[in-house]
């Protein structure tokens, strides 16, 4: 079984993606920016502050599919600027160390709006099946 779940950027009707995919108990986050409900970014020009947001959305789209920040077992980190990998990885470690999933930490040319300095992929094991689901 598959379940598409849907965010609050308006990228993903603009290129065609879900915010996550849920198979069995496989959930795939898509690359997270610090977007708010409103569709503009939070966290000005703060690494930290758009980091924390990110993860924020991240948790929202793992909830909707049936998941937590606690089955996180993936991540990717990309950052459009060096010095501010000790925010990004401040606000990973405070969201997920206790979890202390797999993780890269890459720095990048660019994201899609040059006000977005980090972007987030997450993969999760949910604990419990997906409803509906013959398991």
């Amino acid at each position: 079984m598959r379940q598409n779940i849907g965010g609050n950027s308006p990228w993903e009707r603009e290129a065609g993606y879900a915010r996550a995919v849920r198979v069995d108990r496989r959930v795939v986050v898509a690359g997270t920016t610090a977007t708010g409900a409103d569709g503009k970014l939070i966290g000005g020009a703060d690494p930290y502050s758009q980091a924390v947001q990110a993860l924020d959305n991240i948790a929202a789209a793992l909830a909707a599919a049936g998941a937590q920040l606690e089955d996180v077992v993936r991540t990717r980190l990309y950052i459009t600027r060096r010095e501010d990998a000790a925010g990004v990885m401040r606000a990973h470690r405070e969201r997920l160390g206790h979890v202390r999933p797999a993780a890269t930490l890459v720095v990048v040319s660019g994201l899609i709006d040059p006000a977005m300095l980090v972007e987030i992929e997450a993969e999760a094991a949910a604990s419990a099946p997906l409803a509906g689901s013959p398991e």
